[in-house]
């Protein structure tokens, strides 16, 4: 019987375990369902914000790319339109100092032949810049795109009127190609001596005179006006005597303190110079109408 009676209440203590096992796995079971429903709502809203996110950012990013289709092409048209304004410019003062460098051959030359030739004025001008940098250039044909057909001497006055025109063409991406034309005008003085317009007298006959002179020449060429400067020893200084047979006598400008191994001297001058760019040896030749030379008396050599 005590046998029995244990069993029994085993019988009982198991069906009591079970019944304890049971509530919890429902139990279990109905937390996971609760979380497997809190899963699915989160897992719900999350799509629903990704459905919706995309939508704004779709717009920003739109909105950027049409912002950049013109930002970005309105800077490198500025940027063009800076760079071939720079271009021009050079041009422009290439050609200009072309221009002067053709006038001043002109000039130069226009004693012996009064007359323009256009050809080579335009070499000139080629020759000054350089035929690569005109070539490489906003100029329409490079260096043969330069018109110096329109130049004239004005024969009364021994004036060339320097007259350039060119185009030059500016390409610019998507409207193509323009161009510009340029004109460019100097005028330049032929260097043929000078010829006085009032009737010469005996009053306005032209004589020469300096800075600091005491005497007026008539004689551009007199010994006294073009200076003959020759080195000679310092050793023999006192022996030395001028073309006229007088003494050397220190400079009161450079010729105080002799130092050295050599002074400066001229044929027909009194002083002798210890420096080459002493302001004595330079002369300042001025013609001037006689009538101007009050105060003045004539040169020895030539004034007579």
């Amino acid at each position: 019987m005590p046998f029995c009676d244990n069993s029994g209440d085993l019988i009982q203590l198991q069906t009591k375990i079970n019944e304890i096992s049971d509530r919890e796995i429902s139990y279990r079971k109905e937390t996971n369902s609760d979380s497997l429903h809190r899963w699915k709502q989160l897992s719900l809203r999350k799509q629903q914000c990704t459905l919706k996110a995309p939508v704004f950012t779709s717009f920003l990013s739109g909105s950027m790319t049409v912002e950049a289709a013109f930002v970005i092409p309105m800077f490198l048209f500025a940027m063009l339109a800076f760079l071939y304004l720079f271009e021009i410019m050079a041009v422009q003062t290439n050609i200009r100092v072309g221009m002067q460098y053709a006038g001043k051959m002109y000039a130069k030359d226009a004693y012996l032949s009064p007359f323009v030739n256009t050809g080579k004025l335009q070499s000139d001008i080629q020759e000054e810049i350089g035929i690569e940098r005109l070539d490489r250039s906003l100029i329409l044909g490079g260096a043969s795109g330069i018109d110096c057909g329109n130049s004239y001497v004005d024969l009364l006055n021994q004036i060339l009127y320097l007259n350039i025109s060119y185009k030059m063409e500016i390409p610019i991406p998507v409207f193509g190609r323009f161009q510009v034309e340029k004109e460019e005008t100097m005028r330049v003085k032929g260097w043929c001596g000078y010829e006085s317009s009032i009737p010469i007298s005996a009053e306005q006959t032209i004589v020469y005179v300096t800075e600091t002179g005491t005497v007026y020449h008539k004689d551009y060429h007199c010994t006294y006006l073009d200076l003959s400067i020759h080195m000679v020893p310092v050793s023999g200084l006192e022996d030395l005597r001028n073309e006229s047979g007088g003494k050397y006598y220190p400079c009161e400008l450079c010729g105080k303190k002799v130092s050295g191994m050599g002074v400066y001297i001229t044929n027909y001058g009194s002083k002798y110079h210890m420096s080459m760019s002493c302001g004595g040896l330079k002369r300042k030749i001025y013609a001037v109408p006689i009538s101007e030379t009050a105060g003045k008396g004539a040169c020895s050599k030539c004034g007579k």
